[in-house]
Parts: structure tokens; sequence; C-alpha cells
């Protein structure tokens, strides 16, 4: 059972509830009379700070629970003998994200312009999402409850942000608030792989040129490698935006610099392949496409268990291909514009020339400058409102399919606040979300069907934070 020293003590008015959504017809907590909206207090006497919390009390068997109707002011309790209460509940986070205890050179979150979803400016750095949701963690917030608790309940798999695992050049990147730090031996990387060593870990590194490449980069792969928990490592290039008040100047990848991160990354794979029979290390997509270098088969992701990182999207999306039985022509000609982001358009643009062959379509793939983030931000899911509106013209096309990962996700809503049906009023147009992969992508294309597509990744941390910050 947690102490109650851990979280706060039992009283009448607890620091935080958990809203309850739904409750199951015939369920207990139903003949209790429990309704949605009503809130969830305590469990066996405990303050339950997250659904993880929730369902470990329930594996105890005999439960007794408290909950409360928050109109009323009305308390009630009920117990269940190894059976489902019934209860759903509208987060899966009832004590709010952990806040991130670092002050990094590249953190995005303070590259951001001013304008977008307040959920955006949230620097979380939260362990439970990361077993949830696959979010990255780097570690540093961590308190000793914290590390016994992801032990003792195997909160595997974890994804974890080492970047390098040189501590002092670790320290130089990230530069933790001495006072968000609750224990000094968070901050140790390697000390806190080898206190995880029965939690698996995806790691990552946020690569910046000349910081942590080159020779850092094959120091950490070395060491990552001899840990036997730690399953795979996601290369991935610094993001900049051109809204870096006040912070160190960090330059973009060159070609020849994305070239060497491959190589490495390359030699370091074939190397695994033989003593682990699996490459390990992975690169983003980015830097393929830095580096004009073709990217890697499908295979060869090892089932993208690191999608949402940018790790294979584009061989994921590329995968299904082209249906075979393209039509000839259409019945009513049309005119479709795809836009995207200016690294994947060329991409785009070759998947998508067969489709310029049928007779009545007239295709076009237009690479939008983003002028929120800066220009040095390329990719598609980075696009605002403001981008589809500055760049293309009202009227100019029957139809214009935009990338789901651009989308809020399960929403038509970007990242600025602007909607599917503000960007249609504004361009006198039909405006789509594409597919997340190319077969539905052409699908929507042939057909305008308005099926609402959800990103490549599943729900997110973003999706948490956005449930948990009113816009």
């Amino acid at each position: 059972m947690f102490m109650k020293s851990r979280f706060a003590a039992a009283t009448n008015d607890p620091p935080f509830v958990a809203t309850i959504s739904q409750v199951s017809p015939g369920s207990p907590a139903d003949k209790a009379g429990v309704k949605a909206g009503w809130e969830l207090l305590r469990v066996n006497g405990e303050l339950i700070p997250d659904i993880l919390a929730y369902r470990r009390e329930l594996e105890r068997g005999v439960v007794k629970i408290e909950v409360r109707d928050p109109q009323q002011k009305e308390e009630r309790q009920f117990t269940v003998e190894w059976e489902d209460p019934g209860l759903e509940f509208s987060e899966v986070i009832f004590d709010g994200l952990r806040l991130c205890a670092n002050k990094c050179d590249f953190c995005y979150v303070h590259q951001m312009p001013k304008g977008m979803r307040k959920s955006l400016y949230v620097m979380d750095d939260d362990f439970r999402t990361s077993f949830l949701y696959g979010s990255f963690v780097t570690l540093t917030n961590l308190t000793e409850a914290d590390i016994e608790r992801i032990v003792d309940e195997n909160l595997s798999p974890l994804y974890v942000s080492v970047h390098t695992a040189n501590e002092s050049l670790r320290h130089e990147m990230m530069k933790w608030w001495r006072l968000k730090v609750k224990d000094e031996k968070a901050t140790k990387i390697r000390d806190m792989l080898a206190r995880l060593k029965s939690i698996d870990l995806y790691t990552q590194m946020v690569l910046l040129p000349g910081r942590n490449d080159g020779e850092h980069l094959s120091e950490t792969l070395d060491y990552l490698a001899s840990q036997e928990h730690v399953l795979a490592v996601a290369c991935v290039p610094v993001g900049l935006t051109e809204h870096r008040v006040n912070l160190p100047e960090i330059q973009p990848y060159t070609q020849e610099q994305a070239r060497d991160v491959l190589r490495r990354v390359s030699s370091f794979q074939q190397r695994m392949l033989k003593e682990r029979g699996s490459r390990f290390v992975f690169a983003s997509d980015e830097f393929y496409l830095l580096a004009a270098e073709p990217l890697p088969t499908a295979e060869a992701y090892e089932g993208f268990p690191m999608l949402e990182n940018g790790v294979g999207m584009i061989r994921d999306f590329l995968a299904e291909g082209l249906p075979a039985d393209l039509p000839l022509s259409l019945p009513k000609p049309k005119r479709v514009l795809l836009a995207t982001g200016k690294l994947f358009a060329p991409v785009l643009k070759q998947a998508v020339a067969p489709l310029e062959q049928i007779e009545g379509l007239e295709l076009e793939v237009r690479a939008l400058k983003n002028r929120t983030f800066g220009e040095v931000t390329t990719v598609a899911g980075l696009l605002a409102g403001r981008d589809f509106l500055t760049q293309i013209k009202p009227g100019e096309a029957d139809l214009l399919l935009l990338s789901p990962n651009s989308f809020k996700y399960g929403t038509d809503l970007l990242l600025d606040g602007c909607t599917l049906g503000d960007l249609r009023r504004e361009l006198k147009m039909s405006v789509e979300i594409g597919g997340t992969n190319l077969a539905e992508l052409a699908q929507t294309i042939l057909t305008g069907a308005t099926v609402h597509h959800l990103p490549q990744f599943g729900y997110s941390t973003q999706a948490i934070k956005e449930t948990q910050i009113s816009d």
C-alpha cells in the first residue's frame, strides 16, 4: 500500500482528485449510486495520483473506494472484492504532470513563438507518461520514492533522453535547475541507468553539431550497448526555430555533418547485428534527408519502436504504396493541392508522381515555408494555420490536403488554434486531412473522402497536456 507520506495526508479536502468520466452499467460503482462527473477521493484510504496507482490498488483484491459528488458535496464509499469497480476517468494523471528540472540549450519549448496553444509551453518530464505513452524523460527530477516505485511496479519499458553518457558534457548541455532537482544522484545518467537495470529502456540522443556527436556519439553508443536493459537508441538532430531569444547559438546540421552521423550509426548497426542480433541504434528520418542519403528499408527499423520520435515515419508512410488499380481518368476534372514541409516535399512529390498520369487530375505538391517557427523549421508537423493561409490563395484548388501530423491529436485544431473550418472559410475550398500512409492519401485525393485520419503515432503526452490545460 502507498505510504501516506508519499502524497498528502488524507483529509476531507484532498489536494487532488480524479474526475470520473463514465460508470459502467450494473457495475459495483453503478450499484453504489456513483455518477459520471463525481470524483475519486481515495482507494484503501490512500490518495491515488494516477491510473497506474489506481490499478495497483485494485490488484490487492479487496478494495474500499471513496468518492464524492462535487455538486452536493456528498461523500460515499463502497467495497469491491476481486472485481472491477466500473469506473473510467477523464485523465490518466490525477495529481498533475511532473515538470522538467532542466534548462537545456536545445529545449524546443524555449524556442516557441507566441500565440500557440497553451499546452505547447508546458515542459513536462513525467516517468508515468513515459511508461504509458512512450514520451522521453530525462530522469533528473526523480526522487528516491519515484525510483523505488518504477522498480517495484516494473514500469517497463521507459523512454529516456540520454543525449550523452559523458556526465560533464550532459550537465553542460542540460544545465538542470538545482532547486528543481529533488535528488542530486538523479542527475548522474550512468548511475540512474544502473539503478533501473531491471527496466527495459528505449533511449534517445538529441544531437548538436560539434557537441555530443562525433567521437562523443560513438562513446555513448558503446556505453549504452554495454547495458543489457537498453534496447535501442534513437539519434535525432537538434530542432531549431528562429525564436531563440537569449539562448546559446546552435547551428543546424550541414549535409556533411549529417553524413558523418549516419556513417557512425551504420557502422555501429553492423556491429550490433553481430553482437545483439539487432541494429540497436536508429537515426531519425531528418538525418537521411539532410544527408541526401536513401532511407533504410522498412525491415531495417525492426518494428518502428520509436516512430513518434521521427524514426521511420517516412518509410512507414510509404510502406503500403499506391493502390494497384489506379483509374485512367476521373469522371470530373479536379485540382488537388498537397501542402507539406520543405523537408518532406521532394519525397512526397516522387511518391505521388504516378497519380499525375490520371487524366483529369491536376496534382501539386507545395513545400511551404514555416513562417511561424522560421524557415529553419522544415517539418510538416510544425506548420500552423497562418502558414497555410499566407501561402495558399483562396479558391486555387478544388481540394487542399494537409498532413494529419499537423493537428492536435483527435481534432481538427492546428498549433496556433486555427481549425479546418477556419481554413475552409478563408481559402474558399475543400480542406481535408490526408492519410497516415500513401495508400490512404491516394484514396483521399481520388475520392475526396472526409475520413478524420489520426497521426501516425498514438495518443501521447501532448494529448494529456491538452486535457489538463485549458486553452
